[in-house]
């Protein structure tokens, strides 16, 4: 798949989640609205989209509807969202810049970032619990589960309490990779077992894409270390530098920049090797583990 197909793929569902999330978002005429109006500034018009994309992908594959794919690609996003308006509270990362503009807390202030942040939570589960999402109680009750583990201690959140911790403890590199296993490539992993759940793939037919899963997301975060250690806050829409401020050991701190970018390259071509069994219908999703090595933001 060419660099402007994959460009046109990324555009394509970001308009689309885009157009879900002002339908599924309408401000009420009432002392609601605030919160509203921040929900969606957090979620419409930011962020590059790969959990939807990862998800209407893997569910591509499967011959799956493409309106309960982005439906499902929602409700990942809104997760993620709700995660990132509360990583950048001041009693978290207190960050300033989110997507190249203020983070929630500022544009609004600290009480209405905290609800947003809770309501997207809410609203993911809502949105998957919806018959509009599937008409199968089954896969609905699975999509719940699958996107619960990951999002709470046992994945995203559980993660975040480990670089807390990290702030003041020595991480090994072995303590690092879970850390972001969790924090990042939970939610990674649950858009492509939830694009497998739509299309109906047996547990023990999704091996191969946990296994694609598992390497994109150690890639993705090795990047985002790279970016981190090296990058441009403008080009990356957010503070750069963080972590060696706040002492954490990562990818880069712990293995070199080099080396860390040679294991990313590794782990892509990895991850390429699992989708063997497929044909085109994986270019995209091929296409995207190559990306995360080649972005710059």
């Amino acid at each position: 798949m060419s660099t402007g197909m994959l460009r046109e793929a990324m555009a394509g569902i970001a308009e689309e989640i885009d157009r879900a999330f002002d339908l599924l978002l309408p401000v009420p005429g009432d002392p609601r609205a605030r919160l509203v109006e921040a929900m969606r500034y957090a979620t419409i018009g930011g962020g590059k989209r790969l959990r939807p994309l990862l998800l209407s992908a893997t569910a591509a594959m499967y011959g799956v509807d493409r309106d309960a794919a982005v439906r499902a690609g929602c409700a990942i996003e809104a997760i993620h969202v709700y995660s990132l308006i509360h990583d950048d509270l001041p009693c978290m990362d207190n960050d300033a810049l989110r997507h190249g503009k203020p983070t929630l807390h500022l544009a609004f202030d600290e009480a209405t970032a905290v609800l947003a942040g809770d309501a997207l939570h809410d609203f993911a589960f809502e949105i998957l619990a919806d018959t509009a999402t599937s008409a199968d109680p089954f896969v609905r009750i699975e999509l719940v589960r699958a996107l619960g583990l990951a999002s709470g201690w046992q994945g995203m959140a559980g993660g975040q309490m480990m670089d807390l911790v990290a702030e003041t403890s020595e991480f090994d590199l072995p303590t690092v990779t879970r850390l972001q296993q969790l924090k990042t490539g939970a939610l990674l992993g649950a858009s492509i077992e939830m694009g497998a759940i739509l299309g109906r793939v047996p547990v023990e037919g999704r091996t191969h894409l946990r296994g694609y899963a598992r390497d994109i997301g150690l890639a993705f975060q090795i990047v985002d270390d790279l970016i981190d250690h090296e990058g441009d806050a403008a080009v990356a829409g957010k503070a750069v530098g963080k972590d060696a401020q706040a002492g954490k050991e990562t990818f880069v701190s712990l293995l070199g920049a080099e080396p860390a970018r040679q294991r990313a390259h590794m782990l892509v071509d990895q991850a390429v090797t699992h989708l063997a069994s497929h044909g085109q219908e994986a270019d995209l999703l091929r296409a995207v583990a190559r990306y995360i090595v080649e972005r710059d933001h």
